[in-house]
């Protein structure tokens, strides 16, 4: 691991452990030995809401509902606590059981302050807002935008923005 992955990775450790929400996955441990690093978080047995996704005949519009509901809190919560995720997509979302969303994948997130901006050009291309693209500073609503995109793929079945061939 270089010197910009440890500084992420210890960022995301130091942020995810102040973070208590039921649909975050919770840190309950985290050590290392001469060779490794270990997290210890929750179980979710169902894997990556993508894999879901992939087979849409099974997410019906009251699933649709309880999964957005989640992750509606969740982005509440991490704005509250000044967090930005700024990679929101159906990879970092984790079913636990009856259909339980964990939000996972810390590795991008910023704590940022209200009227503050970044600048970092970070997180995955059919989900990213247009003012992280135009490098023109950013806050909270880049995840809002990761929602409604993720919003559209979970109905859809296919993220909004592909190449369509002719």
């Amino acid at each position: 691991m270089d010197e910009d992955e440890k500084r992420m990775f210890f960022n995301e450790i130091n942020i995810l452990k102040d973070l208590d929400h039921p649909n975050i996955l919770k840190m309950y441990e985290f050590f290392e030995d001469d060779k490794r690093y270990y997290i210890v978080t929750d179980i979710c047995k169902g894997g990556e809401l993508f894999d879901e996704i992939l087979d849409i005949s099974k997410i019906t519009e009251k699933d649709a509902s309880l999964l957005m509901k989640q992750v509606l809190s969740c982005i509440n919560y991490c704005h509250h606590n000044h967090i930005v995720h700024r990679d929101l997509k159906p990879e970092n979302l984790l079913l636990g059981e009856d259909y339980n969303l964990k939000l996972a994948d810390f590795g991008f997130i910023k704590k940022v302050m209200k009227h503050e901006r970044t600048m970092t050009f970070c997180g995955t291309p059919e989900y990213i807002a247009p003012e992280i693209i135009l490098n023109k500073g950013y806050s909270h609503p880049v995840d809002w935008w990761a929602f409604g995109i993720f919003l559209y793929e979970l109905l859809v079945g296919r993220p909004p923005f592909m190449a369509v061939d002719t």
